[in-house]
């Protein structure tokens, strides 16, 4: 039996923020998304699937009211396109409070065989894309700070359990995962003096969000193939293999990673750390 997570639930509790989630068209950063606008904030939802963005708001603000969400193209790969999204943020919401980064790949495979082509994209889009976000929204968010001292804003990178353990057969996701984590704690050093706290969330597997379950790209097609689970012979074994690795019986929720988004936001202490939501699959 699946049991979600039960978080402090409040009208409005980010009402009158702005936020930006990329990697907002799908999967967690959908989820985010989507709660975001329904506790009260105006939400870019970026990501290089402009379409299926475009899907997301278009529903967002039927429901919420128009002119709640917004969305944007952006390819974290290329600085430009980072710079032109922040800025028609700024232009459309008139700043920026929140954050998430949310966009990920992932390519599995034996490092004897592995792609140069491969790792260069998992990196590119896992790492590099973050420091590029963060490199472009905290020029605001510290001029921000600069006219309000007492203004807090948040970064906060959808990290993984990858960041915290290494990962057979998936090292380039986990190294960039790593990576992400280094950059949080140094982005956290350098950006409290700019009223920023900088964070990461850890998840465990989401097994029925399309990181896992897409039937063509999803891990679990990707490590079936792979052979990354001994003796798998269809992708229910790999997903049953799975399964009986986390403790609490059951794979992450996005409602388990808002849990911890909001802890970080609502919070005044911490900064630099690196938040697990992993079902006691790896204890820290």
């Amino acid at each position: 039996m699946e049991v979600a997570c039960v978080r402090c639930k409040g009208e409005g509790r980010l009402e009158g923020k702005v936020a930006v989630v990329v990697g907002g068209a799908r999967g967690i950063g959908e989820g985010i998304a989507r709660d975001f606008v329904k506790e009260g904030a105006r939400v870019v939802v970026a990501d290089i699937a402009l379409g299926r963005a475009e899907t997301v708001v278009d529903e967002l603000n039927r429901e919420h009211g128009g002119g709640r969400a917004l969305a944007l193209y952006v390819d974290v790969t290329d600085e430009e396109s980072v710079e032109r999204m922040v800025r028609k943020t700024v232009d459309v919401f008139g700043g920026i409070d929140v954050l998430v980064y949310s966009a990920g790949v992932v390519r599995a495979g034996s490092v004897k065989s592995f792609s140069l082509e491969d790792f260069k994209m998992v990196t590119d889009v896992n790492y590099t894309g973050y420091f590029l976000c963060v490199k472009h929204v905290s020029r605001v968010m510290a001029e921000q700070h600069h006219r309000d001292p007492s203004r807090l804003m948040d970064i906060i990178q959808i990290n993984s359990k990858s960041g915290l353990q290494g990962s057979n057969r998936n090292f380039a996701y986990a190294g960039s995962k790593f990576g992400g984590i280094g950059l949080t704690q140094s982005f956290a050093l350098e950006l409290l003096e700019d009223g920023v706290k900088v964070n990461a969330v850890c998840p465990g597997n989401v097994f029925d969000g399309p990181l896992w379950s897409d039937p063509k790209e999803g891990l679990f097609v990707k490590y079936l193939k792979a052979d990354k689970v001994p003796g798998a012979k269809t992708v229910e074994d790999v997903r049953t293999y799975y399964e009986s690795k986390i403790p609490m019986g059951r794979g992450c929720t996005v409602d388990d990673v808002l849990c911890a988004v909001y802890y970080l936001i609502e919070q005044k202490y911490e900064t630099g750390q690196a938040i697990l939501v992993a079902g006691g699959q790896i204890m820290r």
